[in-house]
């Protein structure tokens, strides 16, 4: 680790992670609580049963709780391109953030880049795919909603950290509900309703609109605001999304 001041905090909660599990995703959560010594507290309390590999407090200070051999327990119930035990697979990151419960507010210069540095030693080192930079709405879009639409996921990609993919004329033109749900499953969320179902709007109040949210928040945060349905600028962007998948 360099370029940034590492404190060790072991936190107890952790495990092995699943036999022949290779580490091949990076998952990018906020605190979520007032204080960073909240947040810590709870990372490394024994009852609270969570926790994350690294913890990044808003003046770039670095936290290390668990060992990147084991498995924290920082994604809870989720999914990803086929794979439901995240932990088994995945660095989970803690940025210090109150987040939407307690004053949401954007992420310091100091903290973006101590996690630029570590996440750029991290995608190295486990050959992580653009896809499998995530953040926690992604891999559990029902439950929760970080690191939420103020989190500069563009940057990251620039530093060749996850994908950000600007849309091409290519990536224009007519499309369907139906073509949206199957872009949101390839590249990589939860299975939707079966392909019978209406998409006709109404198909978008249960876990297709979570997803549609979820990506939202990751790769469109512009649309957060538009009705719960997809729109042209989301489709662009799915297709875009969908030919790095279909390589990955």
């Amino acid at each position: 680790m360099s370029g940034f001041r590492l404190i060790d905090l072991p936190s107890p909660n952790h495990g092995p992670r699943r036999a022949g599990a290779a580490i091949d995703m990076l998952v990018l959560h906020y605190t979520g609580m007032r204080t960073a010594e909240e947040a810590l507290e709870r990372l490394c309390d024994p009852a609270a049963e969570v926790s994350a590999h690294y913890v990044i407090d808003e003046d770039g200070t670095l936290y290390r709780l668990v060992r990147e051999d084991r498995r924290a327990w920082h994604a809870g119930r989720s999914f990803w391109r086929g794979e439901r035990d995240i932990n088994s697979r995945s660095i989970g990151i803690e940025l210090v953030n109150p987040g939407h419960a307690f004053g949401y507010r954007p992420f310091p210069e100091a903290q973006m880049a101590t996690l630029e540095s570590l996440a750029a030693e991290l995608v190295a080192h486990y050959r992580i795919p653009p896809l499998h930079v995530l953040g926690h709405s992604d891999v559990a879009p029902a439950r929760k909603e970080d690191p939420g639409e103020l989190f500069d996921w563009a940057r990251l990609a620039r530093a060749g950290i996850g994908a950000w993919p600007e849309p091409t004329a290519d990536d224009s033109g007519p499309w369907t509900g139906a073509e949206a749900a199957a872009l949101l499953e390839a590249i990589g969320y939860e299975p939707l309703p079966a392909p019978g179902t209406a998409w006709d709007g109404t198909a978008w109040d249960g876990t297709a609109g979570q997803a549609l949210t979820a990506f939202r928040r990751h790769w469109h945060p512009a649309a957060l605001s538009a009705p719960q349905r997809p729109d042209a600028g989301d489709v662009c962007r799915l297709r875009a999304l969908a030919r790095i998948a279909a390589v990955a």
